[in-house]
């Protein structure tokens, strides 16, 4: 499948172009000649890929809330995408327990009013709701998840994106009709440059390491699916192109997950990034031990399988950082490691 002719020359509609996934495919798509219109909430973070980038320069785009449903129907129904990728949300675990109500109407009605906007415009043949791996009922029994296991969520975050899902199969079977493509995606934990997100392991390692500090960990036997953010996004991609071919194949629930080889405990992880860590003394609050994706289904039908393994996305990631430290712009090193991973 060539990217490029699918998305030269589309218009695609994408949420959470300011957040660190939503930069990485807006910059993606920006190279294959589509033309994107972004739809987000000012960065949480400074520095931010998205400012990094010069998006907000070369990118149409506007700062809006996915909770203002009047406002997000309005720039679709003016702009009449071909294509819409949803990755605007609420997206950390922890700030999910200290705002639960935020994060259930962002993940939760922010998704519901994407799916209210796009059911009425007819321009859009494909759309992509991006969810996550913490979707599924989760015992901590350690078996990979399958795209039609069980949903469920003992966080706010994680059942905010299970009830996400649940959102989308009822649109998708009382208001899509022939021709019109809708699916979810379900991702593994992302790294890559770029993401200065609190909370998160690779940023946590970086800034760690930057401050000549040992890395605090708060749960280091945590068993996570890692994964580089192009490969997930790639993903995203060759679905948006299936589902503009053939809807009737392609809409339902994905997972993009790494290789079982590539799901490791999160002090593995550290190490493998050389770096040094300890147990973070302070109560944590409750997390999954066991997390894996089985993405079988994927493979098999989409013909995607991830292409960096884990250390070439530590590696790479760990370089990133530094040689941003370092004064190298945004823009060379994201076209550096998108043309490295395409090649």
């Amino acid at each position: 499948m060539d990217l490029a002719i699918d998305y030269r020359g589309r218009r695609v509609f994408l949420t959470g172009h300011t957040g660190f996934k939503g930069s990485w495919l807006a910059f993606w798509l920006q190279r294959m000649g589509a033309e994107v219109m972004g739809y987000a909430l000012p960065p949480s973070t400074h520095p931010n890929l998205w400012q990094a980038l010069g998006l907000e320069s070369s990118l149409t785009g506007v700062l809006a809330d996915v909770r203002d449903l009047d406002r997000l129907s309005r720039e679709i129904r003016t702009f009449r995408p071909d294509l819409v990728f949803h990755l605007a949300a609420q997206a950390l675990v922890l700030p999910s327990f200290e705002d639960p109500v935020g994060t259930f109407g962002s993940n939760l009605m922010g998704t519901v009013n994407v799916l209210e906007a796009c059911r009425f415009c007819e321009s859009i043949r494909s759309t992509i709701i991006v969810t996550t791996d913490k979707c599924y009922q989760n015992a901590g029994s350690g078996v990979p998840f399958r795209e039609d296991d069980p949903l469920g969520g003992s966080d706010p975050y994680s059942a905010s994106k299970a009830c996400a899902e649940l959102a989308v199969e009822a649109y998708r079977h009382s208001y899509w009709g022939q021709g019109r493509g809708l699916a979810t995606v379900r991702a593994g934990n992302v790294m890559g440059g770029g993401d200065w997100s609190p909370h998160r392991l690779m940023p946590d390692l970086v800034r760690a390491r930057q401050a000549g500090k040992p890395l605090m960990l708060r749960h280091p036997e945590a068993r996570r699916p890692w994964q580089h953010v192009l490969d997930p996004l790639r993903g995203y991609l060759m679905l948006g192109a299936e589902l503009v071919r053939c809807p009737e194949i392609y809409s339902g629930a994905w997972n993009f997950g790494p290789s079982e080889a590539d799901t490791l405990r999160v002090q593995e992880l550290v190490a493998l990034a050389g770096a040094t860590w300890e147990q973070d003394p302070l109560p944590t609050l409750p997390e999954a031990t066991q997390l894996r994706l089985d993405s079988t289904k994927t493979r098999e039908t989409l013909g995607w399988i991830p292409r960096w393994p884990l250390q070439t996305a530590a590696i790479r990631t760990v370089d990133w950082y530094q040689a941003f430290a370092q004064g190298a712009p945004a823009s060379v090193l994201c076209t550096s490691d998108l043309e490295a991973y395409l090649s």
